[in-house]
């Protein structure tokens, strides 16, 4: 397994009562998670936790893998939160309508493997660049694709907040598989839409490349996110490679 260090925080920001991210930090199994609750209340913490424990369940059982593994543990981990989330709908019909958005990073010797549904991103900061990895499963974003929107536009549209994708609401979920080499210094960011709708991606690329500790980096992005209005629950979670 490879080196990494990490660090993950979450805030209910300035306008909700609940919290409906959640998140997991596991250096040992070299894995990192991420996921933003829907459907209301208790239905969206619900789905979030569903989905971390549904992952961590299914890495525990191997510490040591090849990225072919770790491809197919990623798969496994996505499929059975979302038969979770079913299971539980099923079994509680008034939570109909409850998902979350999912990131899932596993590390292992020299590549990563990165598991994605929703409008939550994943960014790489690699010799001073960021890069989205991701691409948000939203109504806007598939309007940018097609150019009838500017990227600009969409950081304000009305609809911004309308996925297309989300663990747990359909029988068949369609996951983005993202697989890479990693460097040394690489650092990654997994982070909630409550941090990318206050800050863009200038602000952020500046927060990961100041001298301070992860810890510390994970602070001031949710600090400018909340001094930008604080909207949504904000959530980050950063993993370097060491």
């Amino acid at each position: 397994m490879p080196q990494i260090t990490s660090a993950g925080k979450s805030d209910a920001g300035l306008k909700r009562s609940n919290n409906e991210d959640a998140f997991a930090v596991e250096s040992r199994l070299g894995l990192c998670l991420l996921a933003d609750g829907m459907g209301g209340a208790a239905a969206g913490e619900l789905a979030s936790r569903i989905f971390i424990k549904s992952s961590l369940d299914v890495f525990s059982e191997s510490d040591s893998r090849s990225e072919k593994e770790s491809l197919k543990l990623a798969q496994r981990a996505f499929s059975s939160a979302n038969e979770g989330i079913l299971d539980h709908v099923a079994e509680q019909p008034q939570h109909k309508g409850m998902g979350c958005t999912a990131e899932l990073i596993a590390f292992c010797n020299g590549s990563f493997v990165l598991g994605h549904v929703g409008d939550s991103r994943t960014y790489r900061l690699r010799k001073g660049e960021l890069k989205q990895l991701t691409q948000d499963h939203s109504l806007v974003q598939d309007q940018v694709n097609k150019g009838l929107i500017t990227p600009e536009e969409a950081r304000t549209h009305s609809l911004k907040n309308v996925i297309l994708r989300a663990v747990g609401l359909e029988d068949s979920l369609a996951v983005d598989f993202i697989r890479g080499k990693t460097r040394l210094n690489d650092l990654f960011l997994l982070c909630s839409d409550g941090l990318t709708d206050m800050i863009d991606d200038t602000a952020i690329r500046e927060v990961l490349l100041s001298v301070i500790s992860l810890s510390e980096k994970a602070d001031n992005l949710i600090e400018l996110a909340k001094s930008a209005g604080g909207y949504d629950n904000i959530t980050v979670v950063l993993a370097e490679i060491v």
